[in-house]
């Protein structure tokens, strides 16, 4: 049975029994991707593990920078991924 078949026999019995409907499939997807990331977040701090992501990179582009002999960081153009808006 897919996803949608499921969904539709929950719903179905739902409005059978006069209950709310299931929220439908896919729509807190973005929910859980980010208390994934978070909780992981969370780990790493109290497990006390180094930095990863960008934090790490910004470290590394400041550790860079100063071992150039800039002594400043770059203001160069830099590609971000955009964030779903809610």
């Amino acid at each position: 049975m897919s996803i949608t078949q499921q969904y539709l026999l929950d719903s179905y019995r739902a409005a059978q029994h006069d209950e709310r409907t299931p929220p439908a499939p896919g729509q807190q997807d973005w929910q859980v991707i980010r208390e994934v990331r978070d909780y992981g977040r969370f780990r790493a701090v109290v497990e006390e593990r180094p930095a990863h992501g960008r934090i790490r990179a910004a470290l590394a582009r400041i550790a860079r920078a100063g071992s150039a002999g800039r002594g400043s960081v770059s203001r160069g153009s830099v590609a971000r991924t955009p964030r779903p808006h809610h």
